[in-house]
Formats: C-alpha cells, structure tokens, sequence
C-alpha cells in the first residue's frame, strides 16, 4: 500500500500505537483516536485536541466523539498542504467518564 502519511515523530513511547490506514489519497484524510475507556465529552473539543503547523499556527478542524465506537475523529476543515509537516497533539486533559486524565500529553509529528 502506498505510504500518503509519513509519520515523522511520536512522543513517549507511543509509537507502536499509531498506524497508518489510508485508502484513499486526499488531503483532508482524518485522524481516528480510539480509547480503551468512555470519555467525558466536555473534554472533547479543540482546546484538548489539535492539529498545528510546524510554525505551531492552529488548522481549523472538525473533532467528533463516537461514544460507541469509543473513538474521536479530528478532521481538517481545509486540505494539509502537500510536504508540509504538521504535529496532531492530544492534551492529559482528554479524560474519561470516571474523571480519570491521560498519563501524558501525546504528539504526533507528520508531512502529507
């Protein structure tokens, strides 16, 4: 499959959880967080969530909570510029119903 997303840095030692599975090429792909518990909705918007610019300039998004599937979507409302590198950061203050934060903030470095 061809590579549309190079992942360039993962913070922490979350690398072996981030995959990459595009099917199709676009630049306004999403990215899709899932969580082992249910989350606290009031936590889910764009102050806990985004995507910068390397010059660390916020893109505007659209950041869903699925409370089924137990997952977010944080899709960009304008397309990612071609060989641009962007950083996807998820705040501790992403917490569960139960209250519970994350342990650490994670950020995700890329270039479409």
């Amino acid at each position: 499959m061809a590579r549309y997303v190079e992942i360039e840095a993962v913070t922490g030692n979350e690398q072996n959880i981030i995959r990459e599975d595009l099917k199709f090429r676009t630049g306004k792909f999403l990215w899709r967080v899932s969580f082992t518990a249910p989350l606290n909705p009031e936590t889910v918007n764009n102050m806990n969530l985004y995507v910068t610019d390397a010059a660390e300039k916020p893109l505007k998004t659209s950041i869903r909570y699925d409370p089924v599937g137990n997952y977010i979507e944080i899709e960009p409302l304008e397309p990612y510029a071609k060989n641009e590198s962007y950083i996807l950061t998820i705040t501790k203050n992403v917490e569960s119903k139960g209250g519970q934060k994350l342990k650490n903030e994670m950020q995700v470095r890329f270039r479409v």
